[in-house]
């Protein structure tokens, strides 16, 4: 039996403090700040499918290690390269569609993320067994299927042109403009604005997610096996709002509201959703708290395509960078994790923390909606050959 095997099976038994697999998760899940390295110079046809390589052979390898060293360089591996994906595909969906699809086309794109949050606890219960080492198969498994998609991607993309667009547009958004220096567009009010709303959503959205499982078992007295079939149905509940939020926005926009006022009364609403999360700390184990936290995670994630959609209105020429600074900003608020965790070793509770965490979506969207300047009429980015 090695270290890393042993170290795996005491984390199961819940010996670690909750500060402790906080400062893991930060480790862990600092990667998407740091990996979503300039891909404005090539097309995202050939940069997805590199940095999917490159995360499923680290997936892979995740399966080999053999040492608690090397699991946490592996994990902190995978969400470097996780984190490029992301530049890449919001590259793709706004160049292939309109404004006042693109937050359709977020949802989608953000649900297929909830669709292998929803597998993965399934499969991990069909692959784990008593024997110590069985969670290796599982990184080994997924790392392979990875492979097998980049062959996908490689022939249907034969026949789409995502090739650089001019800078020039049929309608240019004049503060910044498609072709404005990054400089430019980095220093706008609206950059500033996007990087502390996402800073908001996410912070409540990571918590929410990566604390449910210990929230549940320790929080309220639900079995492992419990919480693992809840959290599949939780991101069930999360893709359900991540479509819901696109196609509520188009209806919106197809019944003659503006872009922006459609994506602002839809972010609203998700971020008072997530508020429920108040309600759901003061409620006991049962099926109504059960449906608030499904109710809470619809809210908490169909926040991001509204996020995402503004931040393709800045530029086109510059949107895999942008992209990958307002991911580094997301995560500006990490340490979180740390305090809460050190909270609740504490006090023994998580429910302040849960109540706290509902209301910082509301916080970001208070202050959008205060600077944006969503009040003048600026055309929106259209971005498509």
């Amino acid at each position: 039996m090695t270290w890393t095997d042993r170290r795996w099976r005491t984390s199961r038994s819940g010996s670690p403090t909750n500060s402790s697999s906080a400062r893991n998760n930060t480790v862990i899940w600092s990667g998407p700040s740091d990996g979503r390295l300039p891909r404005d110079r090539w097309s995202s046809a050939l940069w997805l499918p590199a940095v999917l390589t490159l995360w499923s052979l680290v997936g892979f390898s995740t399966g080999l290690v053999q040492s608690y060293s090397g699991l946490l360089v592996c994990r902190s591996f995978l969400g470097l390269f996780e984190a490029g994906h992301w530049p890449c595909a919001l590259k793709t969906t706004q160049r292939l569609l309109a404004p006042a699809d693109r937050t359709m086309g977020n949802g989608v794109l953000q649900s297929g993320a909830s669709i292998g949050a929803v597998l993965t606890p399934l499969v991990m219960k069909v692959m784990l067994t008593r024997e110590v080492g069985s969670w290796r198969l599982s990184f080994l498994v997924i790392g392979a299927v990875g492979v097998i998609w980049i062959l996908f991607w490689l022939v249907m993309m034969q026949s789409v042109d995502l090739k650089p667009v001019p800078s020039a547009t049929s309608q240019v958004s004049p503060d910044p403009s498609p072709g404005a220096s990054f400089w430019k567009v980095v220093c706008s009010r609206r950059f500033l604005v996007l990087c502390i709303v996402v800073a908001c959503i996410n912070t409540s959205w990571q918590l929410l997610r990566a604390w449910l499982p210990k929230i549940l078992q320790q929080g309220r007295g639900y079995s492992e096996s419990d919480a693992l079939y809840f959290n599949s149905l939780y991101f069930v509940a999360t893709d359900i709002g991540c479509l819901g939020a696109g196609a509520l926005t188009l209806w919106l926009t197809r019944r003659g509201l503006s872009v922006h006022k459609a994506r602002r009364l839809v972010c609203l609403l998700c971020a008072l959703l997530t508020t429920l999360a108040t309600v759901a700390a003061v409620l006991p184990k049962g099926w109504l708290l059960l449906g608030v936290l499904l109710v809470v995670g619809a809210g908490a994630l169909g926040l991001f395509p509204c996020f995402y959609s503004w931040s393709q209105e800045l530029t086109t020429r510059h949107q895999g960078k942008v992209t990958g600074l307002t991911g580094v900003a997301a995560w500006a608020l990490a340490p979180a994790h740390r305090y809460l965790g050190q909270f609740v070793d504490q006090t023994g509770s998580f429910d302040l923390a849960l109540a706290i965490l509902g209301w910082a979506p509301l916080l970001g969207f208070v202050f959008l909606w205060l600077f944006w300047d969503g009040r003048k009429a600026k055309p929106q980015i259209d971005s498509r050959t």
